[in-house]
């Protein structure tokens, strides 16, 4: 994987310890004269620290006063293996011509400042040559990874490179999440596992039921308070989490990329390079990890900057059955609502009128579209909205041009596709090998020249299937078919300046750091029924900043789950993100239609709360309750959503209180009834029948408002203001 692991300018001999800070965080790393350095702290920020502090750090946490019963040393390295004393995984397993390689590394060179530290080291006698890089971001999470070079004579393979941290002993709750297609990040928390743990996913994606990051913690995760480190790792296609809780030194968490057997092999003089694992700590609980993620990614200069417009996508509206004139007349109710984004769903190329064929065919279809897109793409345009358009550009059904043209551009065992299609079929579709330079360049010359012709200001990416036998150039094909990727969605931007695009996996099935180096946003899930939302963009939302994840009102009753909701529910939580429509609003009366168009205005004016804020979630007792809001840094403003998921368990609710506001500040909260009236029991607060209430922010933070006995999928939306 191609990664900068360059170091700074300023070359420092190796000293005894390195000490990185950022943002109330701490890492310290402690050079040994022999081996690779090992962490002797992460976590909490411990202030600047003398020689002398370090040295005793290191008598503190010892765990063997020479001599002890083991001889080796005790503290892991940044890449353990056996001959460290470690019986857990190891970090790095290589072998040369079919023989394991268990290196002793001599540390060359460490070049660092206060939030980097580039660390090159080798050894010689197995031919191996190791770089690694560790940065603290802005908001204090940790970025590692690590570049092996084969500086041998022969061929060797490397079975995985993962990074890893230490955690204390107390770390005693393991959280990852699990899913399926419309329910992603579902989270499970357990005891921390004892032994060498490793969670795989081999779907060549993320998958729905991808781990999305581990938290380890003490006690179980909590919203507002607790100790906990996770990681993430930004890697989009197979991957390993682990953990390490072993009987005789400390816990290890980590995460690197799942290779293939046979798949990285290199030849003398190459490399292979890890994705970035991100590490955060929070003593906040699970809002103090999404305060530190959110940050790190809104620091980027990639991230994006201009307010997330209000969109509308077609899918819900129309499916495969597209008509210009009504296409055009959606586009204009759109602008009419206050839509900015229209988006054309699949359907508009060769012969897609269901989805088992076309696939690759990326050119008009003239029996639908005689005239082609342009006219549709002039008139969103000229109606004052960017227009955006589907494409599925890592995707080939067989019947297709495409695939009768190039059978041997599948990225699947040749053995087997063409003998045996049914075997790997999914959704009757294939998946095109974009590490074969011919099809990169059929699908990246299709979609620039319509970028060009219509002027189109996103995409929505589209990536529909798990990868099953991936076989590139007769090897494990998943590694290089995902860095094409990658190259293709940079190249596209760079050759088209100002172009979005949107990471949508058959909802939220690759929603990972590595695609968003490169990508805008995410579709959070295929899901549009708003009960399963608020879960689905939660936890999506603990990594992902709002702005970064698209949620839309859908229609009335969700194609997804049959399960039929008002506006004002279906509205709240869209808010809540990246927000839009998947809906035919042409089928929508006058009332519905003012509705629709105050929602649009509603978002217009919160945006800059919801995209730029802190947010925050309160811990409820209620397990049909969802608190849901963001903050400005400034804290002298902030939304809120109210929901329920189902029927409330108490008569009358417990408070609620609207965390992160200033203590010492008075505020107005208004109950904006702008998407309608949350309906509810005969508990009715005077506050919420007045419509608004002026408290100290000391009063909303630790006593919290009444709320009504709201009905199920019912929500309120609060917007709080500094006075």
């Amino acid at each position: 994987m191609s990664q900068s692991l360059q170091p700074s300018p300023t070359i420092q001999q190796v000293q005894p310890f390195t000490v990185l800070r950022r943002d109330g965080v701490s890492i310290v790393l402690r050079h040994l004269p022999t081996g690779l350095p090992s962490v002797l702290h992460w976590g909490a920020d411990v202030g600047p620290l003398s020689t002398e502090d370090l040295n005793a750090m290191v008598l503190a946490s010892g765990r063997q006063t020479a001599p002890g019963t083991l001889d080796a040393a005790w503290q892991l390295s940044i890449l353990p293996q056996e001959g460290d004393g470690w019986a857990g995984r190891p970090g790095l397993a290589v072998t040369r011509e079919g023989r394991p390689v268990f290196p002793r590394w001599t540390v060359n060179e460490v070049t660092a400042d206060e939030h980097e530290a580039f660390i090159t080291g080798s050894d010689a006698g197995s031919g191996l040559e190791i770089h690694s890089s560790f940065v603290l971001t802005p908001g204090g999470v940790l970025t590692v990874a690590h570049r092996v070079v084969n500086q041998g004579t022969t061929p060797l393979d490397v079975h995985w490179v993962e990074a890893t941290l230490p955690l204390p002993k107390t770390a005693d709750h393991l959280t990852s999440f699990t899913g399926r297609w419309t329910r992603e990040k579902a989270p499970n928390t357990t005891d921390m596992p004892r032994g060498a743990v490793s969670r795989e996913t081999r779907r060549g994606r993320g998958g729905h039921d991808a781990p999305h990051l581990e938290i380890a913690s003490i006690g179980k995760p909590r919203n507002r308070a607790g100790e906990m480190w996770s990681v993430h790792l930004g890697w989009s296609a197979d991957c390993t989490y682990r953990t390490d809780r072993m009987t005789d030194t400390v816990t290890l968490l980590g995460a690197g990329e799942l290779l293939r057997a046979g798949e990285i092999r290199l030849s003398p003089g190459e490399s292979y390079s890890t994705p970035k694992a991100w590490f955060a700590w929070s003593n906040t609980g699970l809002d103090g990890l999404s305060a530190r993620f959110h940050e790190a990614l809104r620091s980027r200069e990639q991230h994006p900057r201009s307010p997330r417009p209000l969109v509308l996508n077609t899918w819900e509206a129309v499916y495969f059955d597209h008509d210009p004139a009504t296409l055009t007349r959606l586009a204009e109710r759109a602008a009419e609502v206050g839509v900015e984004r229209f988006v054309l769903d699949d359907g508009w190329f060769m012969a897609r009128r269901d989805d088992t064929k076309g696939l690759g065919d990326w050119t008009v279809d003239p029996a639908v579209w005689p005239e082609g897109l342009g006219p549709l793409a002039k008139r969103v345009h000229d109606l004052g909205m960017q227009f955006g358009l589907w494409f599925e550009p890592e995707m080939v059904n067989l019947d297709s041009d495409l695939a009768r043209a190039h059978p041997d551009w599948l990225l699947h065992n040749p053995d087997h596709v063409w003998a045996s299609p049914h075997e790997l079929s999914w959704r009757t579709q294939y998946v095109l090998d974009l590490a074969n330079a011919a099809a990169y360049e059929h699908v990246r010359s299709h979609m620039s020249s319509l970028i060009d012709e219509l002027g189109i200001d996103f995409i929505k990416w589209d990536h529909n299937r798990d990868l099953v036998e991936s076989v590139h150039s007769g090897l494990p094909g998943i590694h290089e078919h995902t860095l094409a990727t990658y190259r293709l969605i940079r190249e596209l931007k760079e050759t088209h300046p100002g172009l979005e695009i949107e990471s949508c996996s058959s909802g939220g099935a690759r929603t990972d750091l590595g695609i968003l180096e490169f990508a805008d946003r995410v579709w959070a899930s295929d899901s549009n029924d708003a009960v399963e939302r608020q879960d689905i963009q939660r936890w999506t939302q603990l990594l992902l900043p709002p702005e970064m994840v698209g949620g839309h009102v859908g229609p009335t009753t969700s194609h997804s789950s049959g399960r039929t909701l008002d506006f004002s529910y279906r509205a709240a939580t869209s808010l809540m993100g990246s927000a839009g429509f998947e809906w035919n609003l042409l089928e929508c009366g006058p009332d519905e239609l003012e509705t629709v168009r105050a929602f649009g205005a509603l978002y217009k004016e919160l945006r800059h709360v919801l995209h730029t804020g802190m947010s925050v979630h309160a811990d409820v007792l209620d397990p049909a309750l969802r608190v849901t809001g963001a903050v400005l840094p400034d804290q002298s403003e902030g939304v809120w959503t109210i929901a329920s998921v189902a029927t409330l368990e108490d008569a009358l609710p417990e408070r609620v209180r609207l965390h992160g506001l200033d203590l010492s500040r008075r505020y107005r909260v208004r109950v904006r009834k702008d998407l309608g009236e949350a309906q509810h029991g005969w508990i009715t607060p005077p506050w919420v029948s007045a419509g608004e209430i002026t408290l100290p922010g000391s009063v909303l933070v630790r006593d919290g408002l009444q709320i009504p006995l709201l009905w199920p999928a019912q929500a309120l939306v609060l917007h709080v203001q500094g006075v």
